[in-house]
């Protein structure tokens, strides 16, 4: 009876948001354009698309009013949530630089030095503060309690790991579409009138943050972004030689605020270069072509990579979506990233799928340990815990063969898990 009436309280809460967005996202002359251009591999002159031609936005299993109404009435059998997971907040301290006699031990100019601290905190979702002398960078943030417009959406089950107030001084905040669980205007308005930070994203972006006050630097797949102040000082040892820099690059996904302005705006992934190895946040990203993987690695060595594990099935037993890569393949990414260590992002905040609350964590071990992967170089972390990274290493190219991971998944623990 309680599921029967929770349903119906949800059915009426999407029919009064339907009603409240109906002069908005139903007649076109109200469609959005975010962005004007040239045509080109993957911009018609009016929409973005995704280059190896999978269109990422059409509803799995089924139309899109179907697909709204299992969402909002939780008829598609899925697995029960958490309502509430227990966060202990985290107040950042600064990392501070390395100390001129590491710079020494290593003999090696300070570009080349490894020891330079890296410190990463997840605050949920895609939401993660990364730290590193002068820099501090924010991916995705997301303070709202609610992911969608005029206060509907899913609902925040995790607390943010940082309270906002707590969040030191951000230099850079990383963008990497318009979806409401991904750009949030709340929390960006009230960081832009804090810090003035360099907000980069991809072309359309910049328009939707502006309308709210926001400034921001767009830019292509394949275009870079300077971090203002120049090169980082590595006290004792000099100069880092080269600009902390934005590399926007490719991934796989789709965009859409008001449902008729789907992919007006683009969506990407991000490489950052710093001193030490470089920082690879995958946004929200499908694995189409997969050739963005190694369009990023090529950019130089990953210390760390941000990679999404969640918001995979729509329909029981499924391991990925159009949009999403799920536990497996994102195995496969990091592994194809060459990346020293990598944290499992964009699970455990917002239900948006069908999978249970603490299936893409689960569900990674087990993918590892199919693929005869020991290590714990990459796995995920609780909300709101720092995690150190270590110096960059070369790790070794692991074996990695989908199909013989999902028939082991299928015969052993994976196969219990919803």
């Amino acid at each position: 009876m309680g599921r029967v009436i929770r349903g119906l309280v949800w059915t009426g809460v999407w029919i009064v948001a339907v009603l409240c967005l109906a002069v908005t996202i139903v007649p076109r002359f109200l469609d959005r354009i975010y962005y004007r251009g040239v045509a080109g591999d993957h911009f018609d002159g009016a929409r973005f698309f995704n280059p190896d031609g999978d269109d990422t936005s059409a509803p799995p299993g089924g139309s899109r009013s179907g697909f709204f109404w299992r969402q909002a009435t939780g008829s598609d059998g899925r697995p029960a949530w958490l309502d509430h997971v227990p966060v202990q907040p985290w107040k950042p301290t600064p990392v501070a630089p390395p100390a001129p006699m590491q710079i020494a031990a290593y003999g090696a100019t300070p570009r080349q030095v490894a020891t330079t601290p890296l410190r990463v905190t997840w605050i949920g979702h895609a939401t993660a503060l990364v730290q590193t002398p002068g820099i501090n960078i924010l991916t995705d943030p997301v303070w709202s309690d609610r992911a969608g417009p005029f206060g509907f959406g899913p609902k925040r089950v995790a607390a943010p790991g940082i309270r906002l107030a707590d969040l030191p001084p951000i230099t850079l905040i990383l963008i990497s579409h318009n979806h409401y669980d991904h750009l949030d205007l709340t929390t960006l308005k009230a960081l832009w009138d804090r810090d003035r930070p360099l907000i980069v994203t991809a072309p359309g972006n910049d328009a939707i943050l502006r309308s709210a006050g926001i400034d921001a630097v767009a830019a292509d797949w394949g275009q870079a972004v300077a971090v203002p102040g120049g090169n980082m000082v590595v006290p004792g040892g000099g100069m880092w030689d080269r600009p902390v820099k934005v590399h926007v690059v490719r991934n796989h996904h789709w965009s859409s605020r008001w449902f008729v302005d789907r992919n007006r705006a683009l969506w990407s992934a991000f490489v950052v270069e710093l001193p030490g190895g470089n920082l690879f946040f995958a946004g929200d990203t499908g694995m189409g072509d997969g050739k963005w993987v190694e369009e990023a690695r090529a950019l130089g060595p990953i210390r760390l990579a941000l990679v999404p594990v969640g918001a995979f099935r729509f329909q029981p037993g499924q391991m990925a979506s159009g949009a999403h890569i799920g536990p497996v393949d994102a195995l496969d990414v990091f592994g194809r990233l060459g990346a020293s260590r990598g944290m499992a992002i964009h699970w455990g905040t917002f239900r948006l799928s069908y999978e249970a609350w603490a299936t893409p964590p689960k569900l990674l071990t087990a993918a590892k340990r199919c693929a005869g992967q020991t290590d714990r170089r990459f796995g995920a972390v609780a909300i709101g815990r720092p995690v150190d990274i270590a110096p960059m290493t070369t790790p070794p190219a692991p074996a990695f063969d989908r199909a013989a991971i999902l028939r082991c998944l299928e015969t052993g623990e994976g196969n219990a898990l919803r």
